[in-house]
């Protein structure tokens, strides 16, 4: 049962682990924002070191929004405003909605209207307190419900809004079009903007638990969310073209002035009345002195009406927002380095793999362990690529993090193992208590504490380990999972989803939940025993690699595309991992390395490069590039090769 199903643990879990990725900023520059503020967090974008959408996540957490609380979920900008061409054209401004207005200001007769609400309350010598445009707000906690509404546990937060149903169809979030004119231009008492989810969950799009949302006056029955032509029906190509338009260049160079409205100087005051974008009072939660209310009802009509209604974001601007610079431009004017189509999108990593060159300086065929004593003695099982260079160790041994100093081997007759330092064969500490379960197959490390073994005995099993004074003095079982039916041969973890993946020789693979430490999903059945498994820290997409065939799955278990990359019968594949180009590009790179010595290259496009084999959604698998090893060594390719048994991309 997939992770979508309705089981309210697994469910609030899946949203959890989605929402971890959302705050992928760079870690150096959450240090730098830490350490110099806003400042220097608008620094990392005007550098692209981040994306816009990580730096609205960035404001809307200052702002003290997030993902804990409906009433103050983070809010994010309508950008589009066509939602009925058959193609997205990204370099036309007419594609885009205005930023520098608020939803209620995007057509000039609906401004009118709000201009005259507002006026109206000074002609009738009503409460200049009360004087707004607007009555309901944009972000809120219906409004959040209704768009996640087909996910769990949104339903049910979604239905206790509504009195314990399901709202009437016709007012239900149904399509995007119909959305967007409802809060652009049709009703007046909607005004809403967007949730995060509308730029990385094709999930929340889909009626995947088949609730009854019921029937449309027209007789239409509500089920998935009608997307736009230029997305052909598919969820995945919305969320990725969704995305590509915010972090496009027009985007880009036009999202300061809406973050004016919402986080900045025009959120409330004279400046706000002039850009036709102020609220009711009671929406102003900063302005509002609760404390000093003494009448209970009227403090409670007050929480009311803010728990219904919403509440605007804490202002973080005084002053307006500087605008981002251009296409690939630095603060001081030079080139960042990145090159950017002129959409402001970065080109497809598939159409930059024609310049990959096999290194002229390859290591020779030699002795070299004599020259190098921490060279790997035998066929290579880890690499690891740091910022001083590679790292090697051979098989039945892994490189422990964060400093990838300390080794783990396993693989001994006596079905112990042992943690050693790199290139060195003293301080090695034995432990005899994984003999219990077999011989060891396969080894994985997601933490400085946390090693993940299996093997024969079909038990994966987590270890917690501990150094004391740069050793290890104790490992110790902390859970034991069953699920697979014959040997485990390959592991993937992910701290940033919070999964781990086991790959076996009863043909399947099993999702875990790394935090909790229990089974989350299995995928079904391959053709062949499992050799290799890999997980995308950016989109917790998986590929495993069954003989020659190669599998890409979403993180809840739905297949993707499949491919197959035998050059003969006997090639299958041995190892894979992921590049990635941007945290925001859905597109999976994936690398191979098979028993006949090439290392392929394919990627998930639409439509382009040599097709292997889709999907009922189109999704295209493509060979891109093969690289061939022997060359670089030989200068000629070899009729026989050794296998490629590692792979890591920087």
């Amino acid at each position: 049962m997939a992770c979508l199903k309705k089981r309210q643990n697994e469910d609030i879990l899946w949203n959890g682990l989605l929402y971890k990725r959302l705050v992928r900023v760079p870690l150096h520059v959450f240090l730098r924002a830490e350490s110099g503020g806003f400042n220097a967090c608008f620094l990392s974008l005007q550098k692209r070191e981040i994306s816009n959408f990580d730096y609205l996540m960035y404001l809307n957490t200052l702002a003290g929004r997030s993902y804990n609380d409906y009433m103050q979920y983070p809010v994010f900008p309508w950008v589009l405003a066509d939602y009925h061409s058959e193609t997205l054209n990204l370099t036309d401004p007419h594609t885009f909605r205005d930023l520098s207005k608020p939803m209620g200001a995007q057509t000039v007769e609906r401004k009118h209207k709000f201009i005259q609400r507002f006026n109206e309350v000074e002609k009738s010598e009503g409460d200049l307190s009360a004087q707004c445009h607007y009555c309901t707000h944009y972000s809120s906690a219906i409004i959040v419900a209704s768009y996640l509404v087909r996910m769990e546990p949104f339903t049910q937060t979604f239905c206790s809004l509504q009195g314990g149903s399901f709202d009437v169809a016709d007012r239900m979030f149904h399509s995007v079009k119909s959305t967007w004119e409802s809060a652009s231009r049709d009703n007046m008492s909607d005004v809403r903007e967007l949730t995060p989810e509308f730029f990385y969950l094709p999930e929340f799009l889909t009626n995947a638990n088949n609730f009854e949302l019921g029937c449309m006056q027209d007789g239409t029955v509500l089920g998935d969310v009608q997307l736009p032509p230029w997305a052909d029906g598919d969820p995945h190509k919305f969320i990725f073209l969704h995305r590509q338009a915010l972090e496009s260049d027009y985007v880009s160079a036009h999202l300061h002035r809406w973050i004016d409205l919402i986080f900045g100087h025009k959120q409330h005051g004279s400046a706000a009345v002039e850009a036709v974008n102020t609220y009711h009072p009671y929406f102003y939660g900063d302005k509002m002195d609760l404390n000093n209310i003494k009448d209970p009802l009227i403090k409670g009509t007050i929480l009311g009406f803010i728990s219904n209604f919403g509440q605007i974001p804490k202002q973080l601007f005084t002053k307006p927002h500087p605008s981002r610079n251009a296409q690939g431009k630095s603060a001081a004017g030079r080139e960042t380095g990145l090159f950017l189509h002129s959409s402001g999108i970065l080109p497809p990593f598939v159409s930059s793999l024609q310049n990959l060159k096999l290194t002229p300086v390859a290591i020779k065929e030699l002795n070299i362990s004599s020259v190098l004593p921490d060279y790997p003695k035998g066929a290579i099982g880890h690499i690891v690529h740091t910022e001083k260079g590679i790292l090697a160790v051979e098989k039945n041994k892994i490189l422990l993090p964060p400093l990838w100093s300390k080794t783990f081997c396993w693989g001994f007759e006596d079905f112990t193992c042992c943690f050693g330092s790199y290139g060195s064969e003293k301080n090695v500490t034995t432990f005899e208590c994984m003999a219990d379960w077999g011989k060891c197959l396969c080894a994985v490390c997601p933490s400085a504490t946390t090693i993940i073994t299996s093997g024969t005995s079909s038990v994966v099993c987590v270890w917690e380990f501990s150094l004391v004074k740069d050793k290890v003095k104790c490992l110790n079982l902390r859970q034991a999972l069953y699920g697979h039916t014959q040997a485990v041969t390959c592991l993937a973890a992910s701290v940033t989803y919070s999964i781990f993946v086991s790959g076996s020789d009863d043909r399947t693979c099993i999702v875990w939940d790394l935090n909790r430490l229990t089974f989350l999903n299995q995928l079904p059945a391959h053709q062949e025993s499992l050799h290799s498994v890999a997980i995308n820290n950016s989109t917790g997409d998986i590929v495993s690699c069954a003989g020659c065939c190669l599998y890409l799955w979403t993180v809840n278990g739905q297949l993707l595309a499949s491919a197959s990359t035998a050059c003969s019968p006997t090639c299958h594949i041995v190892c894979c991992c992921f590049a990635e180009v941007m945290d925001w590009d859905t597109r999976s790179i994936i690398i191979t390395g098979s028993t006949d010595g090439v290392v392929r290259v394919g990627g998930w496009e639409r439509g382009k490069g040599i097709l292997i084999h889709c999907n009922k959604c189109g999704k295209h698998l493509v060979l891109c590039r093969e690289l061939n090893p022997s060359v670089a060594l030989t200068g000629k390719a070899r009729r026989t090769s050794p296998a490629v048994t590692a792979l890591a991309v920087s």
